[in-house]
């Protein structure tokens, strides 16, 4: 009866063609997709419970227990899984040189390991500097379907040329000005690898840091008398920038009798920001057990990605994040540590979250029980009772990682477009 009197009204002018009313519009859903049925893990927003996310034109327009599915043009079932948004990977190399320096490129394509492990967002740290910067975003950043972002290398040309010694080639004023001109995408300034003497270096990437807001992150390199960790963590760097690879042990982040440096501690009282990066070289069982035994955790994971590490104890980001939890960090806390506080991290709080309205960064993690092993980067094994896989990882609201097909049609009432085969 009620379509009866639609109708009627409709052809006598007196309801318009698709308004609300009309069965038409009825049938029209209110979202792209609907992932339904998981657990939702969002710390910015303080929600670690069951419930659906929808979203609609590459944003968040929804999370909410039960949203009718009805209301969407596509469920994916994610029963069992958890709804987290994108992981944010803050130390990696992504940006292979065209030049002599390129042969020894370690970096690798960005989109051809980030979706793989629920990261939607990387952080270049410091393999480009401000002279080649141009270049790593026309060639990289502005093609990858990854978000790609970048902590400019105090050394002007960057990592690989040889140069990171040399206190002539850091300008920090050059450095200041890239980043203005890239704001947004430059989201601070690493000081990496110098072995000479003084603090040059990180006293430049500092300056950089000043003149344009942003945070640096530090690879120490390398200890003498005059460059120690208590100078770095307590007079040197600011609140807000990063150390990584705090569990590397090459630079007395743990004594000789077993316990956590207490510069670390103070570092961390003045607001030094710990990351992990993990690397081919940079993290040891003997470094994390007993600073995790001492509560030294750290502030953020990331990977230190790169052709090395990848074949290595490392692996990729799920590998790092299942380390981390069972070492004894929570899996909301794992969750935090690589989605919202990266996110603040690097001053890019509209990312690592699950507001609606949002860019639609999602990945959907499956955490498996049993026994595993994980390798550190020595070669030495620990073995855990859980792993976090990547079961599904959604960039702009797009499938762009799909392991076990949960978004897919079946193949029988799939609608295949010989015409587009070639």
């Amino acid at each position: 009866m009620r379509r009866i009197i639609v109708t009627f009204l409709m052809l006598t002018g007196l309801l318009p063609v698709g308004s609300p009313a009309t069965p038409q519009n009825q049938a029209q859903p209110n979202y792209d997709l609907l992932l339904r049925g998981g657990h939702v893990i969002d710390p910015k927003n303080g929600i670690d419970k069951p419930a659906d996310v929808a979203i609609a034109g590459g944003k968040i327009a929804q999370v909410a227990p039960a949203i009718p599915p009805s209301r969407a043009a596509k469920v994916v079932d994610v029963a069992g899984l958890y709804v987290t948004p994108g992981l944010i990977d803050i130390h990696v190399h992504v940006y292979t040189k065209c030049s002599a320096a390129a042969a020894e490129s370690s970096s690798v394509n960005p989109d051809a390991f980030s979706f793989r492990s629920g990261v939607t967002t990387v952080v270049d740290a410091g393999t480009s500097g401000w002279r080649d910067f141009p270049d790593f975003r026309s060639r990289i950043i502005d093609r990858a379907r990854t978000r790609v972002l970048a902590l400019l290398n105090i050394v002007g040309a960057g990592m690989g040329t040889g140069k990171e010694n040399d206190p002539a080639e850091m300008d920090p004023e050059a450095a200041a000005k890239m980043a203005a001109a890239n704001p947004g995408v430059i989201v601070g300034f690493k000081s990496a690898h110098y072995k000479g003497p003084g603090w040059p270096s990180v006293d430049n990437a500092v300056k950089a840091g000043k003149l344009a807001g942003l945070p640096v992150m530090v690879d120490f390199g390398y200890l003498n008398e005059e460059r120690n960790l208590r100078t770095l963590l307590e007079d040197k760097l600011r609140a807000g920038d990063i150390y990584t690879h705090c569990y590397s042990g090459h630079r007395e982040e743990l004594l000789a009798d077993g316990r956590v440096n207490p510069a670390m501690e103070a570092g961390r009282k003045r607001g030094i920001i710990f990351d992990v990066g993990h690397g081919a070289g940079s993290f040891y069982w003997y470094v994390a057990v007993p600073a995790y035994q001492q509560r030294f955790y750290p502030d953020s994971i990331s990977t230190d990605l790169h052709t090395g590490s990848m074949n290595a104890g490392m692996k990729d980001m799920a590998n790092v994040m299942s380390k981390i939890l069972n070492l004894g960090s929570s899996l909301e806390q794992v969750i935090r540590m690589s989605t919202w506080n990266p996110a603040r991290e690097i001053h890019q709080t509209q990312l690592g979250n699950l507001d609606v309205g949002s860019e639609a960064d999602v990945a959907v993690l499956r955490v498996d029980k049993g026994r595993f092993g994980f390798v550190d980067s020595a070669g030495a094994g620990y073995t855990g009772d859980r792993m976090i896989v990547a079961e599904l990882t959604l960039r702009k609201g797009k499938v762009a990682w799909d392991l076990n097909g949960r978004a897919s049609e079946n193949w029988k009432t799939f609608r295949y477009n010989r015409k587009t085969w070639r």
